[in-house]
């Protein structure tokens, strides 16, 4: 919205400022970490009053969190949209269809999520959202996002498949880009949501990981640095990265209200949005692959899960003490503030891996 102050630059000259990407970016980072603070005691007051006994914790996950986590409420993803819709409409440039089909992606997460929260909160149980029709809808929502950033976004390689440490080679996908997309953006979603277990463990490498695609789709869009760097140009993607700086302060917001002892979870309608989110980055600045390794935390995470279950149906044995994989570092003694650091730490050190392959080409 307020891009469009930049076409008065003519007559006020200051209003120039509106135009630039980095500028707005900075704004929609302060927007949504002041909404965040400004708002989020009423909604955690708001969802305290409205859910009573709060997220339902794992009877069979360490005993401690019976006692520290007990009564807190959940859906504090709210405050994180909420937020990021904020920021985005005010600063982004809206004329963008990547801007348009990555908000859509987080929102129609964020209502799934919403509803998966509302139910385990009324029946006070895990069993939410059916898995095969959450899965379904989260799988028709990021279909027609890839199928509407592959129509109307740049027609050059809108089916194309980029990939690190490799310049001047697109794999073109054709129709099977559709799927990939999906799966992508899906699985982001997902993976980000079973990391979200401890307090402050999926906010920070969330932060981590927007940060850095944040940057990539700044230099993705603009012709000049990606014709530098030998990466893929894609016109109008640079508007991504105020999506990013959103996410950025509505997660600072969110994070001092999450900090140990947490007063508020971010729920699967924080988490599943801003897995999605990212995932929808991803597929629009043709790095999906680089996500794998800025979002190897989310990677790991996810693929324990994946191995816990494979092998208990195979084997009847179990691979991890526990799954997620945080929740095994749990039951081998470490403290919930060591595990969140250095899970942290993790997120930080594959995001440097991840900004290697802008030059390593």
């Amino acid at each position: 919205m307020l891009y469009f102050l930049g076409e008065l630059s003519g007559q006020f000259s200051a209003l120039n400022v509106f135009r630039y990407t980095t500028f707005r970016t900075g704004g929609a980072v302060m927007t949504a970490l002041l909404f965040v603070f400004l708002f989020g005691p009423a909604i955690i007051n708001w969802l305290r009053v409205r859910q009573g006994k709060g997220q339902p914790i794992r009877e069979d996950g360490p005993k401690g969190h019976l006692i520290t986590k007990q009564g807190t409420p959940t859906m504090g993803g709210i405050m994180i949209l909420l937020g990021l819709v904020v920021a985005t409409l005010l600063w982004a440039n809206l004329t963008s269809i990547y801007v348009w089909a990555v908000l859509g992606v987080t929102v129609g997460f964020g209502l799934i999520g919403f509803y998966d929260d509302f139910l385990k909160v009324k029946k006070y149980s895990h069993k939410g959202f059916g898995g095969r029709s959450r899965l379904l809808l989260e799988a028709l929502i990021a279909g027609i996002a890839v199928t509407i950033m592959m129509l109307w976004g740049e027609q050059k390689s809108s089916t194309d498949l980029a990939f690190p440490f490799v310049k001047d080679f697109m794999l073109n996908l054709g129709f099977f880009f559709v799927p990939f997309g999906m799966f992508v953006i899906v699985g982001a979603g997902n993976a980000v949501n079973l990391t979200d277990g401890l307090d402050g463990l999926a906010i920070v490498p969330v932060m981590i990981a927007a940060g850095t695609f944040g940057l990539i789709a700044y230099l993705a869009g603009h012709v000049t640095f990606a014709d530098y760097l030998q990466i893929h140009y894609v016109e109008g993607a640079g508007e991504l990265a105020i999506i990013c700086g959103a996410i950025l302060g509505a997660g600072l917001g969110f994070l001092w209200f999450n900090a140990p002892p947490a007063s508020i979870f971010m729920g699967d309608t924080g988490s599943l949005a801003l897995g999605g989110m990212l995932g929808a980055t991803a597929v629009a600045i043709k790095h999906e692959i680089v996500l794998a390794i800025v979002g190897g935390l989310f990677v790991l995470e996810a693929s324990s899960v994946i191995i816990q279950v494979a092998s208990f149906k195979l084997t009847g044995k179990r691979v991890f003490k526990m799954a997620p994989i945080h929740h095994h570092f749990e039951h081998l003694g470490w403290t919930e503030p060591q595990i969140v650091i250095r899970f942290w730490i993790i997120a930080f050190v594959l995001a440097l891996i991840g900004l290697t392959t802008l030059k390593l080409r």
